[in-house]
């Protein structure tokens, strides 16, 4: 008599396997969100009760209004810096200690092959394991960046100095922070699958990610489209700016050059974008606009800051791109090395 065939698993039944073997992972997952969200919405709140009063200062140019938006911008400027820099780990921790060790502690430990005899299969044991936790982890990065981007939105802009375009910035807000929970978890999956060993895949995932995150806001980013070039001294914030040079004649114009100009006022350039006044500076004269009427001419490369939605969509899309292919080639790996 013909042995009968193992009936599939339903999906439904292997979606809870799933959630029950990586419950503790999700949780720790969530959080480590819900704490970031927590201070972020903590901090949107001060932050928009603040900046309601420098809205409502009148009339708005006098020295008490002043005083208030420089107040508003001492206060949360440089916090607003160093909470963004901390928040761009939060994706790579999310991905690696939910990725790596969705496959690697499979293998490693050897338990996968139980489960392909238990009517799965390779491929609906990776698919399985694999989509509902990149789609759980994805939302939650998802939600957190429409609170951080609610929270912060009195800082960004022309006033206060942040351009959505800023790197610390554009990777918190929009699909960017979800795109890169997304690949940071891709990268994991494939990184458990190739090494199969829990702590080396989670340091392995972390490396991938630094190195990737770094060169896409060094050298790939400011690329999505081609910079803008404006000899308008004016041109600053909130656009996002990538160089300033000055020429003098249509040649370049040397640090000396510029100090030797300025130096009537005492004023020193340190670099090209840089001036420091000394105690003889006059009030009230500004170094750009004192050059330019020596004869010199600003160069400032730049990306426009109406550009934010077309550079979310760019890198969001080819992180998800990458994060499909990483999973489908750990798909790849898993069907042909099971032993």
């Amino acid at each position: 008599m013909t042995a009968l065939a193992l009936r599939p698993l339903p999906w439904r039944r292997m979606g809870w396997i799933t959630w029950r073997q990586h419950r503790l992972a999700l949780a720790g997952a969530g959080a480590l969100l819900a704490a970031a969200a927590g201070w972020v919405l903590s901090t949107g709140l001060r932050m928009h009760h603040a900046y309601a009063s420098v809205v409502a200062c009148r009339p708005l140019g006098s020295d008490v209004c002043q005083r208030v938006a420089n107040d508003f911008a001492n206060t949360y400027a440089g916090m607003a810096s160093a909470t963004t820099g901390l928040l761009l780990v939060v994706p790579a921790l999310i991905g690696a200690f939910t990725g790596a060790p969705v496959l690697a502690r499979e293998f490693e430990t050897g338990t996968f092959r139980y489960s392909f005899t238990q009517g799965i299969g390779r491929t609906r044991w990776t698919v399985a394991k694999l989509v509902p936790l990149a789609v759980a982890v994805t939302a939650g990065a998802a939600a957190f960046s429409v609170l951080f981007s609610w929270a912060y939105q009195p800082i960004i802009g022309k006033q206060y100095g942040f351009s959505p375009l800023q790197p610390l910035m554009f990777s918190a807000r929009g699909v960017a922070f979800a795109g890169w929970t997304l690949a940071t978890f891709a990268i994991g999956a494939l990184a458990g699958a190739l090494i199969r060993r829990v702590v080396p895949a989670l340091f392995a995932t972390l490396a991938v990610w630094a190195a990737l995150a770094f060169g896409t806001g060094l050298y790939l980013r400011d690329h999505y489209e081609a910079p803008k070039v404006s000899t308008d001294p004016n041109i600053g914030n909130p656009h996002w700016l990538l160089s300033q040079e000055w020429l003098r004649n249509g040649k370049p114009a040397s640090l000396p050059m510029l100090d030797g100009v300025l130096h009537q006022i005492d004023v020193r350039a340190v670099t090209p974008e840089v001036f420091q006044p000394g105690p003889g500076t006059p009030e009230n004269i500004d170094p750009v606009q004192y050059l330019a009427q020596h004869g010199f001419t600003q160069l400032t490369t730049y990306q426009p800051a109406g550009r934010f939605w077309l550079f979310q969509s760019i890198e969001g899309g080819w992180l998800f791109a990458l994060a499909v292919l990483l999973i489908a080639t750990t798909l790849w790996l898993v069907r042909r090395r099971t032993s």
